[in-house]
């Protein structure tokens, strides 16, 4: 990361969000890195919005050293994994790994339909690569939301919620109507992502697919004329770097 960077790109503005093909049936839209935005979000790994057709998926695989927050947008998710675990995730439910030292899972879609959602990889700083792994879930009932005048935002991660990880941060879900002002702290990083509808950030157009990276704090003027809906995504910084190999954070 250019530590030049200070608030997000005024220049560049939102860049487009890359299609990934992660196997047949299994295609996600990502927000880095990628081509336009060639680099990690510390203390974010990667970021992308997932499709997964009808009886296709992800089979057993391995994880280690990051944290894993699965939020599902439509459909549902069936996770099953090393530690026991067996659970369906629907829209609006949240799931955390902690892959830690290690844990081997599976992801496929529920009863026979498509699904999608986003998933999020939040690498563990370097004393708690070999923690042990752990799983956590919450249902969209248990996460907070609050209607402010020009939006309803739900915190996935924050303030509120149950699911917590080892990195201070915080995941909302906004639907804005009119407005909305995201705030992260000076010392933080993070991204805007576009779900649904268009508007505008800080007064760049914004739609579907977008991602705007911020990388020094400071305060984002989201609006729209119609319906946008947005997640904003924040975290305080390892300071470390993050080298990914595949399904491992090492």
């Amino acid at each position: 990361m250019d530590p030049s960077h200070s608030g997000h790109d005024a220049e560049r503005g939102p860049v487009s969000g890359q299609m990934v093909r992660h196997g047949t049936g299994v295609n996600s839209n990502r927000a880095f890195p990628t081509n336009d935005y060639p680099a990690n979000l510390d203390p974010f790994v990667l970021f992308e919005r997932f499709h997964i057709d009808p009886d296709k998926g992800f089979p057993m695989h391995p994880h280690r050293g990051f944290e894993i927050v699965s939020y599902m947008l439509d459909g549902g998710m069936e996770h099953e994994d090393s530690l026991g675990v067996s659970h369906t995730a629907y829209e609006g439910d949240t799931m955390r790994i902690t892959t830690g030292s290690g844990i081997r899972h599976s992801e496929f879609p529920a009863d026979g339909a498509a699904c999608n959602g986003l998933q999020l990889w939040v690498n563990l700083p370097r004393e708690k690569k070999e923690i042990d792994a752990d799983y956590a879930d919450a249902s969209a009932s248990e996460l907070p939301t609050t209607e402010y005048d020009g939006a309803t935002v739900t915190t996935v991660v924050g303030d509120g919620s149950p699911i917590e990880l080892q990195t201070p941060m915080e995941y909302l879900d906004a639907r804005v109507s009119a407005s909305w002002t995201w705030s992260v702290p000076s010392d933080w990083s993070g991204f805007l992502y576009g779900v649904s509808g268009s508007g505008t950030v800080d007064r760049d157009s914004f739609s579907e697919g977008d991602v705007l990276p911020v990388t020094g704090g400071g305060e984002i003027d989201v609006r729209t004329e119609g319906a946008l809906r947005v997640v904003a995504v924040s975290g305080r910084p390892h300071d470390e770097p993050i080298r990914q190999r595949g399904p491992f954070v090492l």
